[in-house]
Formats: C-alpha cells, structure tokens, sequence
C-alpha cells in the first residue's frame, strides 16, 4: 500500500457517506478533495445533492470510472462497501480515520485493490503533497 501512490494517481474519488451537512468531516474532506484537484463524487443514499454535486445513493449508480473509494461510514458497516467497490472496479479503498475492519481490507486486497485503512485522505494529502 502507497499512500503517497494513491494521491498522486487516482484522481477520482467517491466518498461513501459524504454529508451535505457543512458540520460533518465528511463534508469538509469532501470539499478539500474538491480544491485540490480531485474529482469527487458523493455517495449517500439519504442525500441528494453535497456541496452543489449531484450525490448518488450508491457506487454502482455513478455513471463513470471511479479511482477511490473513500469510506466514511462505521467499520462494521465497511464490508458492502467494499464489495461494490470491486464489482465497479475502484482501484483503491480508503477507510477513514477510526474506521478499522480487516476483513474487509482482506477481500479487498484479494480482489487486487490497494488498502488504506484507519487513515484520514485529507491529512495524508496535507502531509504528503501540500
């Protein structure tokens, strides 16, 4: 796993849980990947739009390639993710900070994604990249 390599490489990403809500992370790590030249897509089946992007109920509806699958959602509730991720073919699974689920870093990485696990996207990218 190269966090670094993800970063610098996979530019679109769907952040599962995004809230339209400005106070959540969710939100704010939604728009910092926006300003910094990802191309986010919010995934949130309760919400219909996240910070003026139309929002998708879930990965299998967005209508293009995604890169990351970015997690924001409790870790018992990782694993569904995880395998739509690898049915739409994401190169990547990124579970946020305090979001811990091995099994599911197992079926990923089996199936040939890169893992990043218990880390937040946005302060990799601040400490790494800037």
């Amino acid at each position: 796993m190269s966090i670094e390599k993800i970063l610098k490489e996979c530019h679109t990403v769907a952040v599962v849980g995004a809230s339209p809500n400005p106070d959540r992370i969710s939100h704010h790590v939604f728009n910092y990947l926006c300003q910094h030249g990802y191309k986010a897509i919010p995934v949130n089946p309760r919400a219909t739009e996240v910070a003026g992007k139309t929002c998708y109920a879930s990965l299998s509806a967005i209508p293009e390639k995604i890169d990351v699958v970015d997690v924001f959602r409790r870790s018992e509730d990782v694993m569904p993710v995880v395998e739509e991720a690898i049915k739409v073919g994401a190169r990547a699974v990124w579970m946020q900070e305090g979001v811990v689920n091995g099994e599911a870093e197992a079926r990923a990485l089996a199936a040939g994604l890169l893992v990043v696990m218990d880390h937040c996207i946005m302060k990799e990218h601040k400490r790494l990249i800037g």
